[in-house]
C-alpha cells in the first residue's frame, strides 16, 4: 500500500551534516565575561511536532515549543541557544553524547542517558506514548504481556520510560528505524502488528503523511513519561552555573503554566504549515 504525499504534507528527508553545519558546533565555545558560553548548541529529535521539527524556513534549523521554551529560561544570561537539525534522533543524541552539541531540548529519563547527559529539573511536558495498529487489526490487550507474540517498530534509541525499555529488550520483538515514518509505512502495509510511539507526535505526522484514517490508538496502551532538557557531561557549556540557571528558570516558567501555552500554540503553527485540510482532522486535547 503507498502512503500519500503532497508537497505540502512530505516529511522533510534527513540532511547530512555538511562541514559547513559541523563548523557551527559547539566545542571550544566562546565563553562570556559571566563565566557563560556566549552560545550554545542545541538539537533533538526532527520529527516531533508540535515539540520540535524541522522549520520549513531553513532545514538545518529546528523549530516548535521546546526552542521558544529554552530561549526564555535563558532570558538575561547572555547566552543564546541554537537549535540545530543535525539528522534523526539517533544521531543527535550520539552528537550531545561526544559532546560535538551541547544540549537535547527534550528526553525521557532513562539509565543509559543519565550516563552522558546532566538533566535540567524540572522537566517541561508528560508525554503519553500509545501503541498504533492498523485500522481493523485490533488486538486483544489488557498489558504488555499481550505483546510477547505480535511484532513491533518504533524509532531507533527512542525510549519509553525504564520500565517498559528493560521490558521489552527481554521479552518483545520490536524493529528499530532511523525514522518513525518507516514504521507507519511497515504498519500499514501489514508487516508489524504495532507501533510505539508519542501519542500526539505519531499523530501529527500520521496527518502530514495522509494515513490518519488507516491507524487506530491500541485502547489500555498508554505510557505517560516526563520529558527534560539535557547537557552532555563532554560540553564546554556544561557548568554548575548554568544548569543552576535553567534549573530557576523552568521552575518559574512551568509554575506559570508557560509550556502548555507554548505547546497550543506550536500545535497550531505545525498544524497551519503541514495539516491537511481543515474539517478532515479531529482536534484532540495535547494532555489527558
Amino acid at each position: 500500500m503507498a502512503i500519500k504525499r503532497t508537497a505540502k504534507a512530505g516529511i522533510h528527508r534527513t540532511l547530512v551534516m555538511p562541514a559547513l553545519l559541523l563548523g557551527l558546533l559547539s566545542a571550544g565555545a566562546a565563553q562570556a565575561a559571566n563565566g557563560l558560553c556566549e552560545r550554545i548548541v542545541v538539537t533533538g529529535n526532527p520529527q516531533y511536532p508540535p515539540i520540535l521539527w524541522v522549520d520549513p524556513a531553513d532545514e538545518k534549523h529546528l523549530t516548535g515549543a521546546a526552542v521558544e521554551l529554552l530561549g526564555m529560561a535563558l532570558e538575561g544570561t547572555g547566552v543564546k541557544a541554537e537549535v540545530l537539525n543535525v539528522g534523526p534522533w539517533s544521531r543527535a543524541q550520539e552528537e550531545v553524547r561526544s559532546g560535538r552539541v551541547d544540549m537535547l531540548a527534550g528526553a525521557f529519563l532513562t539509565r543509559e542517558r543519565l550516563g552522558f547527559m546532566d538533566y535540567v529539573y524540572p522537566p517541561y511536558v508528560e508525554v503519553p506514548s500509545v501503541l498504533f495498529v492498523k485500522r481493523g487489526e485490533v488486538f486483544p490487550y489488557s498489558g504488555w504481556d499481550d505483546l510477547r507474540d505480535k511484532k513491533g517498530s518504533t524509532l531507533l534509541n527512542n525510549s519509553y520510560g525504564m520500565a517498559f525499555d528493560t521490558f521489552s529488550r527481554d521479552h518483545l520483538q520490536i524493529d528499530k528505524v532511523s525514522s518513525i515514518e518507516q514504521s507507519f509505512q511497515t504498519l500499514v502495509r501489514g508487516r508489524v502488528d504495532y507501533v510505539i510511539y508519542e501519542r500526539y507526535q505519531g499523530l501529527a505526522l500520521a496527518q502530514q503523511l495522509g494515513i490518519e484514517g488507516e491507524l487506530e490508538i491500541l485502547e489500555g496502551s498508554l505510557i505517560n513519561e516526563q520529558l527534560y532538557y539535557t547537557l552532555s557531561h563532554n560540553s564546554a557549556c556544561n557548568s554548575p552555573q548554568l544548569r543552576a540557571i535553567l534549573a530557576q528558570n523552568m521552575q518559574d516558567l512551568t509554575s506559570k503554566g508557560e509550556p502548555r501555552r507554548l505547546l497550543e500554540k506550536y500545535r497550531e503553527l505545525w498544524a497551519a504549515q503541514f495539516a491537511p485540510d481543515p474539517g478532515s482532522i479531529t482536534e484532540e486535547p495535547l494532555a489527558e
